[in-house]
């Protein structure tokens, strides 16, 4: 399991135009097998700042989900919208549904 954080700072005046082009890679890495979860947080004292909360099952679905069409178009949509500053943290599950075993007799496959 691939866990990353990814954080993206918007230009002002930006915030709708990037989260219409992110809605593009939400849309279709939410239909690709290897993904597990793919979420796009607003930060509430900061309204430029975005995380994106990313959970693949490996690093071989994260470079599939990278080679993908609707990831690529966003890359080159959100590029003028944001500043540059983008950074990213990877994690290790720790209390994750679906990781090590954790709840997987109870529906780990389900999704909330």
């Amino acid at each position: 399991m691939l866990i990353q954080l990814v954080q993206f700072e918007v230009r002002p005046g930006q915030r709708d135009a990037f989260v219409a082009a992110f809605r593009i890679n939400w849309e279709g890495t939410r239909a690709e097998p290897g993904n597990i979860r793919f979420d796009l947080l607003a930060d509430p004292e900061d309204e430029n700042r975005f995380h994106c909360y990313e959970i693949f099952a490996d690093e071989a679905a994260l470079d599939a989900h990278r080679a993908t069409e609707h990831y690529r178009r966003c890359v080159e949509l959100i590029g003028p919208l944001t500043t540059g500053s983008r950074s990213k943290r990877f994690f290790s599950p720790v209390l994750v549904e679906g990781a090590a075993g954790e709840r997987a007799a109870e529906g780990a496959g389900d999704r909330a």
